[in-house]
């Protein structure tokens, strides 16, 4: 079914609104959630301690002091930069790897051996087998952040038509898919090696790919060159 012209018209409206508000909405949802919990860390007292040797490898090689120092300039900064809409992409993705570190450390269960039972732990009190569910909807609002930007209502918008930089057109090609899968699939190996190492394999054979469909044209620029 064919949407109308004037639904197509209306909706059009709509979207221009919605590249304005709908960003914003979550980096301010975010960047309170993000700011509050660095102040609570800033004044209070380091816990990670207690953590013993819980947290992923290669951090776990540093102490609990940097660890808690890290984590608290992170969130406080990562989190003003939501707020400011100011490389937001970066911090969103920043934060997405630090909420991945937390639920590793803190929320998820110390032992599961099926889906069903780790899938217990998607709750806000631990009831022994973890509480991954706020972190959880925390990756999933970074994510739009961390792919699409800060929206127009951002100091990122502003910068940009400061400095007439216009964006080139959205390419989906191999490359793109590789670099998401690559940078997302990582930090995911932590919680989930196998959803993970997936990510990642799936990454380098695009980006294979990709390199065998531009072998020809190289060759024929390297033989015009020569």
């Amino acid at each position: 079914m064919q949407p109308s012209p004037s639904s197509t018209a209306l909706f059009s409206r709509i979207d221009s609104v919605g590249a304005w508000i709908a960003p914003a909405a979550l980096r301010a949802l975010l960047a309170w959630e993000f700011i509050e919990s660095g102040l609570e860390k800033l004044h209070g007292e380091n816990w990670f301690a207690e953590l013993g040797d819980k947290f992923p490898w290669p951090l776990s090689l540093l102490g609990a002091d940097a660890s808690w120092f890290a984590a608290t300039w992170l969130e406080l900064i990562g989190g003003a930069a939501l707020l400011l809409g100011l490389g937001t992409r970066y911090a969103a993705f920043a934060l997405w790897v630090l909420t991945v570190v937390a639920i590793y450390a803190v929320h998820w269960p110390e032992q599961w051996s099926s889906l069903a039972e780790l899938w217990q732990g998607y709750a806000i009190s631990d009831q022994g087998h973890g509480n991954y569910k706020l972190p959880l909807i925390y990756l999933v609002m970074l994510l739009p952040l961390a792919l699409g930007g800060g929206g127009r209502l951002s100091l990122d918008h502003v910068i940009a038509r400061w400095l007439r930089s216009a964006a080139p057109g959205a390419v989906a090609d191999g490359r793109s898919w590789a670099l998401v899968a690559l940078g997302f699939g990582l930090p995911s190996a932590w919680l989930l090696p196998w959803f993970g190492g997936a990510l990642v394999a799936l990454a380098a054979a695009l980006a294979l790919a990709a390199l065998l469909r531009r072998a020809p044209s190289l060759r024929t620029a390297a033989a015009l060159r020569g």
